[in-house]
């Protein structure tokens, strides 16, 4: 948010220094992110002067170029060379000096250079009013009154008043400083509290009372939903004439980025961002049957915005209706058939407090940010409805001329009373951590605009104004009493005090912390991804929880797995040219139940784990090794391992989104699982290179955990022996197939099976597959013997010939 100092002090007198401004402001809790300064004209004219023309010749090389003596009051007249058709000997003009950049209405900044022109010398430039960026013509220079002074800065002429604009970055709770006004509130808290005076005072000009109303236009009004809309203020100005607004309204909105329209429409913006109350205007020509109607609009209505944009309404958004249609959606955005116009001659001016949760669903709904609903979802003042009808009808009045013609109507059927809050002296001491005088406390909270009802032993029972929406709690106004005392002036403490305690072991913790740390030891970098996600990543949409105002299409559900939040951040780093990278996540996934209860949701902790690019970084060695299923599958099991898992079972798996991959099994449940991305799913990604992920169930993986009892076993006194099979199979035999023959086979010898290799190509024709197996044997009791190897072997390979109708390769 935006502030300008000159229009702070509009509102509180201060003489401070524009940083001394900013440092109290974020010493209380209003962070000013940056300083900048507004300059009315680009440049401010620096190095432009007023000078007199002494003389004027005819350019001997050029028709339309004169020769001139210009006289800037330092030393020796100036030669310019001049293309005006009106440059005439004694004339006052706006003359630039050599050095001095120009920045024109139209086209890029110039620097005036000392330099010949057809042979002549130019020592300057005599400026039109479009060259210099205060006008539009360019007909001819500007010629000024022939009393103005030689020498004359431009600046100070034309009367350029620079401000200095604060950068604030405000907070979601504090919207009663979503304005000057709540600003120099703030501003005079501060200097009154911490100084122990009470010399500041905050007053809002243009809040005299209007002038009698002639009664001849008037409009009725009518709230429906006083639940939503509980206080609508409205007047009525005719005879007023839209134009320009003078230069002081246009640069004052300039100098907080809103740019000028007409001076009705400004005088609105200007309130907003001066008292902080959003208004609007209709035309009242465009107000059927004089009527106001503050209702909603059956399901389905079809309504046109400012924008242009056909929008359907919900039978929840509030609208503001005249007595055939709708005409604004209440406190978000206006209509495109009832706004002021150039052709505007009488308003209908609103004022209103609306409900922030139903400005709120609104625009997230119809995907609308306008400043007004900015304020209204945060919550504005009930108590300021009136006051920005007064200083917007007090402006116009001055502005585009016009008179009242309907008084204020104020439709106010139950008062909105301030918040009651018992506030105790000790509790606010022993929150700070510091002893402050219950004098300084009270006074702080004084200043704040809080006012003291009752006054206790220990306490004081306070009325909070309803402008302060987050202080509603003891601790609120304990927050309060600290922003203005200043967090900077709150030492810290020379002591930690600490109890030590007694916890039980936490299976969940420890799990987590020995598998996040196995990964970043083997080079992982931990990444965190959003909850949110898009439907369109999913190939069935039945399961997912599905947003009901989302921000955006691309964060309508929440994610039902890790995978594709992963192969964002993967996509985002590639792009980038980080190409190899090892990375995981810890987070939650979310889904919805199939027999639903009373909360029909449910949500899972997972880690994703995601590989992709070289395993080593570029080296000496010439080692660039690419990751591939065998590598994040070894750094799946060596987690197991880790953790004290030990038995468990594969089966191949089919993920979604995945070319292949394994299922790691626990009895029936889950574990995890771990394959190759798809290269349709990385297409939509825009990844070219090969992925690899694995997903771990951490609910199933620590529960394994707190069953397993450790066991100790004696080493075998005799070697194991490994032999390698390289099976030629259809596409349709599992993995898991394999593992069970051979242990169905072999249940004396056989200690494990590993899938090390996996084909899938024309070579092999159609709808086949290799698979490359390892099998482990080991004789407990003595060392195996060449012929018993082979005797397994050829079991097994019998085996899979008979049964799956495998060929060896």
């Amino acid at each position: 948010m935006k502030v300008t100092y000159n229009w702070l002090k509009t509102l509180i007198p201060v003489e401070l220094a524009p940083q001394e401004v900013a440092d109290l402001l974020t010493s209380s809790g209003l962070e000013v992110e940056g300083i900048e300064t507004f300059e009315t004209v680009p440049g401010g004219l620096k190095g432009l002067v007023v000078g007199e023309v002494l003389s004027k010749e005819k350019h001997p090389d050029a028709d339309r170029l004169s020769l001139t003596k210009v006289d800037v009051g330092q030393g020796e007249p100036l030669s310019i060379v001049c293309g005006a058709p009106n440059v005439e000997a004694g004339q006052k003009v706006i003359v630039a000096l050599v050095g001095a950049k120009l920045y024109p209405a139209e086209g890029e900044p110039f620097e005036i250079k000392k330099s010949k022109i057809r042979g002549a010398l130019s020592e300057g430039m005599i400026c039109a009013e479009d060259e210099i960026g205060i006008g539009k013509s360019h007909a001819g220079i500007m010629v000024l009154p022939s009393d103005t002074p030689v020498g004359m800065p431009a600046a100070s002429y034309f009367k350029l008043e620079n401000d200095t604009v604060f950068e604030i970055g405000l907070t979601p709770n504090r919207s009663d400083a979503a304005s000057h006004l709540g600003v120099a509130r703030d501003l005079a808290a501060i200097l009154n509290g911490r100084n122990d005076v009470s010399d500041y005072k905050v007053q809002v000009p243009g809040l005299q009372l209007l002038p009698e109303a002639s009664g001849l236009n008037t409009v009725s009004i009518q709230v429906h939903d006083v639940v939503n809309c509980p206080r609508y203020s409205g007047l009525v100005i005719t005879g007023l004439s839209v134009k320009e607004s003078p230069d002081w309204l246009k640069n004052r909105l300039k100098a907080i980025g809103v740019r000028p329209i007409n001076n009705i429409v400004d005088i609105t913006n200007y309130v907003l961002h001066d008292i902080g109350q959003p208004l609007h205007t209709f035309d009242l020509d465009k107000v059927k049957g004089k009527a106001i109607h503050v209702k909603q609009m059956a399901a389905g209505t079809k309504f046109t915005t400012l924008d242009g944009v056909e929008r359907t309404l919900t039978d929840t958004d509030l609208m503001i209706c005249n007595a055939e249609e709708p005409m604004c959606i209440a406190g978000v955005f206006g209509g495109k058939d009832s706004g002021v116009t150039e052709s505007t001659k009488a308003i209908f001016l609103e004022s209103a407090y609306f409900s922030p949760s139903t400005v709120r669903r609104t625009a997230k709904h119809h995907g609308l940010k306008t400043d007004s609903s900015f304020r209204f979802e945060r919550g504005t003042d009930p108590d300021n409805t009136i006051n920005g009808l007064l200083r917007a009808a007090n402006l116009i009045i001055e502005l585009a001329g016009g008179s009242v013609s309907m008084d204020v109507v104020d439709c106010y059927p139950e008062r909105l009373d301030a918040y009651r809050v018992a506030f105790s002296y000790a509790n606010c001491q022993a929150l700070i951590g510091k002893e402050i005088s219950r004098a300084t406390m009270r006074h702080i909270i004084l200043s704040l605009g809080i006012h003291i009802e009752n006054e206790g032993g220990d306490g004081l029972l306070l009325h909070v104004p309803r402008f302060k929406t987050d202080v509603t709690r003891e601790a609120d106004v304990v927050e309060e009493v600290m922003r203005i005392y200043g967090f900077n002036n709150i030492e810290v403490s020379k002591s930690i005090s600490y109890t030590s305690f007694y916890e039980a072991r936490n299976v969940s913790r420890e799990v987590e912390e020995k598998v996040a740390s196995v990964l970043v030891n083997n080079g992982f970098n931990e990444m965190m991804g959003l909850s949110l996600t898009k439907a369109s990543h999913y190939n069935a949409t039945d399961g997912l929880v599905k947003m009901l105002n989302p921000l955006s299409s691309d964060l309508n559900v929440m994610r039902a797995n890790l995978l594709f939040g992963a192969l964002e951040t993967a996509a985002y780093n590639i792009n980038r040219k980080n190409t190899d990278l090892k990375l995981f996540e810890v987070g939650k996934i979310y889904g919805v139940k199939e027999a639903n209860g009373n909360f029909p949701y449910y949500e899972e902790k997972r880690i994703g784990i995601l590989v992709t690019g070289n395993l080593f970084a570029e080296n000496r060695y010439g080692k660039n090794d690419k990751t591939d299923f065998f590598y994040i599958k070894s750094v799946v099991e060596g987690l197991l391992k880790k953790v004290g898992v030990s038995v468990f079972k594969t089966e191949e798996a089919q993920q979604e989104g995945m070319q292949y991959g394994l299922s790691y099994l626990a009895g029936k449940k889950q574990i995890l699982w771990v394959g190759e991305v798809n290269k349709a799913t990385l297409k939509r990604f825009d990844i070219a290179q090969p992925v690899f992920y694995a997903e771990i169930n951490f609910a199933a993986l620590t529960e394994l955990v707190a069953k397993q009892q450790i066991q100790f076993s004696e080493p075998s006194r005799f070697p194991n022996v490994r032999r390698d099979l390289a099976l030629l199979l259809d596409r349709s035999v599992k993995y898991r197939e394999l593992v069970d023959l051979a242990y169905a086979t072999e249940r004396k010898y056989l200690k494990e099976v590993n899938l090390f290799d996996v084909y899938e190509g024309d070579k092999l024709g159609n709808n086949k597959k290799s698979y490359a197996l390892s099998f482990t044997l080991l004789n407990e009791e003595a060392t195996l013997t060449d012929k018993q190897i082979e005797g397994v072997m050829q079991k097994l390979i019998d085996t899979y010939k008979q049964k799956l109708g495998a060929e060896l390769r």
